[in-house]
């Protein structure tokens, strides 16, 4: 710092009142007034002084009161800030001081960082800062000049930086003004946009997305996650966290900082998440990731009930202020209308979606019928029976359905329209719609009302009992003696429905139809005869329930009735003995010179819903719900594979005994979305059948995992050499060609390895 004499003091003050200082002023006050931005104004200030001073370079930094921070705008290819503490640097000093210093040697004082000069290749010699007042002496920033062409730094160039400084500071104060306005107003209409779009939205997994989403933007954060309540477990979850990827998080609602926000209903905001006791840094531990600054809000809904909590982490540039809770409280009061409603519809198409897979898993044919006596729903036995397509038969009357020989049937519609009783009709005859066969069916006409007893419309429930019926009928003799034994013994303790865990089987012989068109007639019913006496024995063997034939399918239950400790084992027993008596099997048939039976087979367990259905009269005892359809699946999924037993994931961490299995794939049969893991159980296999077996399988498991870790050539290699261990082993041919494909062709980032399964 300079002493000034008066003598200098006053040939500045004359300099000031020159006319060409004043030309100077005029000229920056013209030139900040066409700025269009507070940018463009903070360049032109900057300009103006290193060219009037005559500087190599010069900087003006504003201050944030927010983050009490200096920052500085550079233009380049990309805008950016640069930003430092308020009291850091030269420039820091002098803010803090608020007097205006010159520095001769910048590389003797303390002050300087050095480091800015070694990363941009620039020499920093002298230096004059002089602080930025408005009008009202609050402090804005600082003006900073490097490197005087000519001499020295005077404490006349420090008065005429002041000037320069003063004269516009009126200009940066209106634009900064200006700024704030407009940044307040983008905020206000992304608020509002953001809302808008967030109300819009019914289905839960996409409004949590645009909500994490529209909050990590808003608040400008690293990551946010929206908890919600769930009142059955009491626990906090979240299927979504914005930056966390797909990870399903659950904890109870009562522990760590987003338990103490839901159940004391009051916001958080820590600044330093590990200097808080509440914080569990175990989370971080496993993910990698490291929390610095929480901020965590309670959503309430309309009552004023907590429902849940948002909680964002690792504000960029900071901790999160007092603007930044107010904001977030005042999104999460107005989304968590449309979160309820979300919730509410998900609850909806849960249960819509449940009761038409159950209407579909149903052998009997269900026709509803409004109270016009128009065609509603008809689920696919319906159609299947009627001999016609859902799409052509939905929406026209009964009448049009219902003619000529069916005409019965709209006598059977009026008498319960009129009555309000059900009507059964036992053995009765009707024809299909498009095909003309004749079928015996049983049917059932019911009243449709609602819970407030207001008639809709009517229910026929149909059966078919036709020759094919009868049939399958007849094959139920294989069905164990002494369990149809308890199950008579038990009466009507059956003829309702009940929920249990029980493991579903299903077989089916490969290329059936063209066996069967070889075989003719009688040849094909004594293969199938032959066939399911084996088949059934084997199921009987192990205490299982034939539940149906398929016509050359087979469905076998394994746990209802009457469950066991060990159902998944008798189900995966029952399977390997199949396999074994069908190699028996096939062995005869070729010593006869007749072509082998190969067959698939599918085991899941899952909760299934059981129970006798149909009416007092005739009833089929069955099982039904999303378990069986998966169950079904895994057998069609066989020829897709190439095995000849695939079993869920669910079904492996159900078995006690030790079998010998290798994990085939994570998959996404068709109708569903969410992946289940498959496994190929190889029990039945010979030396001959599967030649170096615990080699081959060895390497085909390397081969999965490395294909899971996106390692496609290392897995390509290691189904390459199964392969060759086993050439007959079609899933390590098949992976061999999608890695081959993964490899020409990688997979989006987000790919997490499952497969979708575009066949049922």
């Amino acid at each position: 710092m300079l002493d000034l004499s008066d003598h200098d003091r006053q040939t500045i003050r004359s300099k000031r009142r020159s006319p060409r200082l004043t030309e100077l002023l005029l000229e920056v006050a013209n030139n900040m007034a066409k700025a269009n931005d507070l940018g463009e104004a903070l360049r032109t200030m900057r300009d103006i002084c290193t060219q009037v001073i005559g500087t190599q370079r010069g900087s003006v930094f504003l201050h944030d009161p927010v983050t009490h921070e200096l920052y500085s705008r550079v233009q380049g290819r990309f805008a950016r800030e640069i930003r430092m503490l308020n009291t850091a640097g030269v420039a820091g000093a002098v803010f803090a001081a608020g007097k205006g210093e010159i520095i001769h040697d910048a590389y003797a004082d303390p002050r300087f960082n050095r480091a800015i000069d070694q990363q941009t290749g620039f020499t920093t010699r002298n230096i004059l800062c002089a602080p930025m007042r408005t009008l009202k002496g609050e402090m804005i920033g600082v003006a900073q000049l490097l490197n005087k062409v000519e001499g020295q730094f005077t404490e006349e160039d420090l008065s005429l930086l002041e000037t320069i400084i003063a004269q516009a500071s009126v200009s940066l104060e209106s634009f900064r003004t200006i700024e704030n306005i407009e940044k307040s107003r983008r905020q206000e209409l992304d608020f509002l946009g953001v809302v808008s779009e967030v109300s819009s939205e019914l289905q839960l997994g996409p409004l949590l997305q645009k909500i994490m989403a529209a909050i990590t933007r808003m608040l400008d954060a690293e990551r946010s996650t929206l908890f919600i309540n769930d009142e059955k477990t009491n626990e906090l979850h979240t299927e979504i966290g914005q930056g966390l990827g797909a990870t399903s998080i659950r904890l109870p609602n009562h522990l760590g900082i987003a338990g103490t926000v839901f159940t004391s209903g009051k916001s958080m905001n820590i600044p330093h998440a590990y200097a808080d006791l509440r914080f569990n840094p175990s989370f971080d531990r496993k993910t990698g990731y490291f929390t610095r600054s929480i901020l965590c809000v309670p959503v309430t809904n309309k009552e004023g009930k907590v429902i849940g909590v948002t909680q964002v982490l690792n504000k960029r540039g900071g901790s999160f202020t007092d603007e930044d809770e107010a904001r977030l409280k005042a999104f999460t009061s107005q989304i968590s209308i449309g979160l309820e409603n979300a919730k509410l519809f998900d609850e909806v198409q849960a249960t819509k979606n449940y009761n038409e897979s159950i209407l579909e898993s149903m052998t009997n044919g269900v026709i509803t019928l409004n109270g016009e006596g128009k065609v509603v729903t008809c689920n696919a036995a319906g159609a299947r029976i009627l001999k016609l397509r859902v799409k052509e038969f939905v929406g026209k009357a009964a009448a049009e359905v219902f003619a000529g020989d069916n005409a019965w049937v709209l006598e059977k519609i009026a008498q319960v329209k009129e009555s309000g009783k059900i009507e059964e009709t036992v053995d009765a005859k009707m024809r299909g719609v498009l095909d003309p066969v004749e079928l015996s069916v049983n049917l059932t006409a019911m009243p449709l009302q609602s819970s407030a007893e207001k008639k809709l419309g009517s229910i026929l429930m149909i059966e078919d009992i036709s020759s094919e019926k009868r049939m399958k009928s007849t094959m139920s003799r294989y069905l164990d003696p002494a369990l149809t034994d308890k199950l008579l013994a038990a009466g009507e303790d059956f003829l309702g429905g009940q929920a249990s865990v029980a493991t579903v089987m299903f077989s089916d012989i490969r290329s059936f139809t063209t066996l069967s068109e070889e075989l003719g007639a009688q040849g094909t019913i004594s293969l199938l005869n032959e066939y399911f006496t084996l088949m059934v024995d084997c199921i009987d063997r192990n205490g299982g329930l034939l539940d149906k034939f398929i016509g050359d399918a087979i469905m076998a239950v394994f746990g209802t009735p009457f469950p066991h400790d060990d159902d998944a084992d008798r189900a995966m027993r029952t399977a390997i003995g199949m396999m074994s008596e069908l190699q028996a099997f096939n062995t005869r048939r070729a010593n006869d010179g007749k072509k082998p039976v190969k067959i698939g087979i599918g085991l899941n367990t899952d909760v299934v819903v059981s129970g006798n259905i149909g009416s007092p009269k005739r009833m089929n005892y069955t099982v039904i719900g999303d378990g069986v359809n998966l169950a079904a699946r895994l057998e069609s999924a066989c020829k897709q594979y190439g095995a000849q037993i695939l079993v869920s994931e669910t079904s492996v961490k159900a078995l006690k005994g030790t079998y010998r299995w290798r994990p085939i794939d994570l998959v996404v049969v068709k109708g569903k979305t969410k992946p289940v893991e498959i496994f190929e159980i190889l029990d039945y296999h010979t030396e001959e059948s599967f030649p170096n077996a615990m080699e081959a399988v060895q390497a085909f498991q390397h081969g999965v995992k490395s294909y899971r870790d996106r390692k496609f050539a290392q897995a390509q290699k290691a189904f390459e050499e199964a392969a060759a261990l086993h050439p007959a082993d079609a899933p390590s041919v098949m992976y061999v060609e999608r890695c081959a494909h993964m490899l020409a062709h990688p997979p989006a980032d987000d790919w997490d390895g499952v497969w979708v399964m575009k066949e049922k």
